[in-house]
């Protein structure tokens, strides 16, 4: 197992360069230049010579190999330099968003589960009952429903509720409170965007759940488990679920590596600050040096998420072995 994990370790090296190599090339290909977006400041003549000083000022004058090869030195100090855009140092202002974006994701992750797991179990069993269909139905509607959407209906449906209950609307919280300094006033912001992602997350869980859980209901060591009097919890529990949550997890482990940065508009409808937020703010003023950390922060989860799956696989399975 051990060497198992240093290989994959290893092999995350050539994946890293490869996503460098990359994010680098296209950024260099987006028209627009970080210079002239700050030197304009909406006015119509732009200063040639102030833009010359920004571009060396931010390293911009140099060759994109000495630019690259810096990039990728600082990569491996962990030093990703300042933001091309606010000046300030990258890990701060990374720092700031990662904890929200990394406690909505695992809010939803664990809502996914909860909702997902135990549905997409019982529909399995209850086939093609009217318990099997309404949980079809539920899973269906998450999937066509976006979570932006399920957003926007749950604070209107705060707004309405909170107006005719206490007579003024309520609207979740902005300004984000660590979990350990004020609970309550943090679930009140996270709550909601985690339910709203959750649902959805669940929805497509809960289908493969119940695929899974079909499959393996129909194995032979299934039918003898059950020619042997055991009971149907039982056979459930101990037998066919662990074996049916393989693909499971590598569901749920790509769609949480992809909340961590993926949740743009829904971070949009409920006014989160998250690391998706920052992501499109660094796009679109052409910041180079935040764009490629944040690029290479999301590379880096979901390549760790894939390693914890797959040694998911051997605690669920334990016919798997890595070698």
């Amino acid at each position: 197992m051990y060497q198992y994990i240093l290989k994959r370790l290893l092999l995350t090296i050539p994946t890293l360069l490869g996503a460098a190599f990359l994010v680098f090339l296209l950024l260099r290909l987006i028209p627009g230049d970080v210079c002239v977006l700050r030197m304009s400041g909406g006015a119509g003549h732009i200063d040639s010579k102030a833009i010359e000083l920004c571009r060396t000022e931010l390293g911009l004058d140099r060759s994109y190999l000495v630019q690259f090869l810096d990039f990728i030195w600082g990569f491996i100090r962990f030093d990703f330099g300042n933001s091309m855009w606010t000046g300030r140092p990258i890990v701060e202002e990374i720092a700031l968003r990662f904890q929200l974006s990394l406690q909505i994701a695992i809010m939803a992750t664990l809502t996914a589960i909860l909702l997902a797991i135990p549905l997409g179990t019982i529909s399995a069993v209850k086939q093609n009952t009217w318990i099997d269909y309404t949980v079809r139905g539920f899973s269906i509607a998450g999937i066509a429903m976006p979570s932006f959407w399920l957003g926007i209906l749950i604070i209107l449906g705060l707004l309405i509720s909170s107006k005719a209950v206490f007579g003024t609307p309520w609207m979740p919280p902005i300004k984000y409170v660590p979990l350990w300094v004020d609970p309550f006033y943090n679930l009140s912001m996270t709550i909601f965007p985690a339910l709203a992602t959750g649902y959805r997350y669940s929805a497509v869980a809960t289908r493969m759940t119940r695929s899974a859980m079909l499959e393996v209901l129909r194995e032979d060591y299934v039918r003898t488990a059950r020619a042997k009097g055991l009971i149907q919890k039982l056979i459930i529990r101990r037998h066919a679920l662990k074996n049916a949550l393989l693909p499971v997890v590598t569901v749920i482990g790509i769609e949480f590596a992809f909340l961590m940065g993926g949740l743009v508009v829904t971070e949009q409808v409920f006014n989160l600050n998250g690391l998706g937020k920052l992501f499109v703010v660094s796009v679109t003023n052409n910041d180079y040096t935040m764009t490629q950390a944040l690029v290479m922060l999301v590379v880096a989860i979901f390549i760790l998420t894939n390693l914890v799956v797959d040694i998911m696989y051997a605690w669920l399975d334990p016919r798997i072995r890595f070698k």
